[in-house]
């Protein structure tokens, strides 16, 4: 994640919930504009990305069911 990435998100989360919701659909919202190709590449791009940091060893893999529970956590 670029730095500028992570000050906006930090940021981001300063905003109240309410006002987040509002953000996290605007940027929805942006991406429906993509094609299918565009979208595929984003997904690859950022794929690929993680990929290599895992490999570097900045990122450790978590298992599916690690992931799909702490989902679910996160939206109850």
């Amino acid at each position: 994640m670029s730095a500028r990435l992570i000050e906006c998100e930090a940021q981001a989360l300063k905003l109240s919930p309410s006002d987040r919701a509002i953000l996290a659909e605007r940027l929805i919202a942006s991406l429906d504009n993509l094609n299918e190709q565009q979208n595929e590449q984003l997904w690859f791009d950022e794929a690929d990305r993680r990929y290599r940091e895992y490999k570097k060893g900045n990122i450790k893999a978590r298992s599916a069911e690690k992931v799909l529970s702490d989902s679910r956590h996160a939206i109850i």
